[in-house]
């Protein structure tokens, strides 16, 4: 008699509820939520590119450690106008800096995905970057008054959440919406069913109908 191997574990290396939301919203269900307490401050002359993916793998292999036979899943949020790396806005003299620099100019977004996938004694590691260009409209001062007083800004790359009152302020976008939001839904799935996922609520966009 074959005994059935035991279902894969998926943690969601990360305690940001919209990352959470955004994998629920396709089906997807992390087993455990296991945030990794990371300093995020980017090296010196350290691309956004590269600072996201840095920040995302530090993530996985943080959880991995404690979670060595699951499925490790880590991202991170970058928001840049050209080389600069915009804040996670604490205060609210950073969300204003923030908001001013996105004004009327195009900036990028840009999703650094890890997922960390058992082999062995160790993981198999997959990773992904995901950039999303968005512009801003010119924001009058009455604008960026009424965003600030919303409080939306906390906590947020950039100062801005685009799910929120800020999706008025977005002239255009080119790209994943959902990695501005916190994580591309698309490569995400891509990811897990390459990998050999089990048990995927929707096939992927590339499976072959049959």
């Amino acid at each position: 008699m074959t005994i059935p191997s035991k279902a894969p574990r998926l943690v969601l290396a990360s305690a940001s509820p919209r990352r959470l939301d955004l994998l629920r919203q396709i089906g997807i269900v992390p087993d455990a939520v296991d945030p990794a307490d990371l300093d995020e401050t980017p090296l010196r002359d350290e691309l956004p590119p590269q600072h996201a993916l840095r920040l995302a793998a530090e993530k996985a292999s943080c959880v991995a450690a404690r979670h060595p036979e699951s499925w490790i899943l880590a991202a991170d949020t970058v928001v840049a106008c050209g080389r600069r790396i915009l804040p996670k806005a604490e205060r609210e003299e950073e969300a204003r800096r923030c908001l001013s620099l996105l004004s009327g100019r195009r900036h990028r977004v840009i999703g650094g995905i890890v997922l960390l996938v058992p082999d062995g004694d160790g993981h198999r590691r997959i990773d992904r970057l995901v950039r999303t260009d968005v512009t801003f409209k010119v924001l009058d001062r009455s604008e960026t008054d009424a965003y600030i007083a919303s409080g939306e800004w906390k906590g947020k790359a950039g100062g801005y959440a685009i799910q929120g009152r800020a999706g008025a302020l977005v002239r255009w976008i080119g790209g994943s919406y959902s990695n501005v939001v916190g994580l591309s839904l698309h490569e995400v799935a891509g990811m897990l069913h390459g990998a050999g996922f089990p048990h995927l609520p929707i096939p992927h966009p590339n499976d072959e109908q049959a």
